[in-house]
């Protein structure tokens, strides 16, 4: 067991990015954060399914996440504490505190030395709603390529281009350093998601499950059109 891979950079194809905040001037925060499937699926992969384990305490405010050491024969431990989420308290706070304490073994750790990613909004991709600055639907986040790179585990840059192609952030740049590991750069690739249409059975199905227009937007294409007959669906079936 590698233990020192645990705490290699993830993919930015793991990392996923939302807006946090956007203020008058038209400049939106964009958060970049993992989810607890990334945490799993790096356990599994250096620890094996059967050499990790997880306890919660105290109402899930606290997780302990264990590892296997086989040399000494017995687990060694990180725990943590989380916040709760504002949809699901409980189930939030399990998950919240669960990649906290995979923090402490290392797993993303270098989303730390992530820089304060500001970014100035093209005036159709956000409005006043109520005197609130807030995105519209033609801020297509989630079609953006993220790139970043690494001197070992150092991040050297990050920058992302929107879904036309044009570069919309950038920190940092590439260094070239003897004697040392070389850069590794790591792209997003963007693949192209289908379009939704109302008579695809996954629209009924969602409908269905009441699955929130968000979810729906990590496997399809969504119009504007399509999206707006979506939600006035779902408030028909509320």
């Amino acid at each position: 067991m590698e233990l020192n891979k645990l705490n290699e950079p993830l993919e930015i194809s793991e990392i996923d990015f939302r807006v946090q905040s956007i203020n008058k001037g038209g400049y939106a925060t964009i958060l970049a954060y993992k989810d607890a499937r990334v945490d799993i699926n790096r356990l599994n992969k250096i620890c094996g399914v059967l050499g990790w384990q997880r306890a919660h305490t105290r109402d899930n405010k606290n997780c302990i996440v264990s590892i296997w050491d086989d040399e000494n024969k017995q687990w060694v431990s990180k725990e943590d504490t989380g916040t709760e989420s504002m949809a699901e308290a409980s189930k939030g706070l399990a998950s919240d505190s669960f990649k906290r304490a995979c923090f402490n073994l290392g797993i993303g750790i270098e989303l730390y030395d992530y820089p304060v990613i500001k970014i100035k909004l093209n005036a159709n991709e956000w409005e006043l709603f109520n005197g609130k600055p807030k995105q519209t639907w033609d801020l297509k986040l989630k079609e953006w390529i993220w790139s970043s790179e690494f001197n070992g585990n150092k991040l050297v840059s990050i920058s992302c281009n929107d879904e036309k192609g044009n570069l919309r952030f950038k920190h940092g740049g590439s260094l070239k350093v003897k004697n040392e590991k070389p850069i590794v750069t790591v792209n997003h690739s963007k693949t192209e998601l289908p379009w939704l249409t109302v008579d695809l059975p996954a629209f009924k199905g969602a409908l269905a499950k009441e699955t929130p227009l968000a979810t729906l937007r990590k496997h399809f294409r969504i119009s504007k059109a399509i999206a707006e007959v979506y939600e006035a669906a779902l408030k028909l079936n509320a």
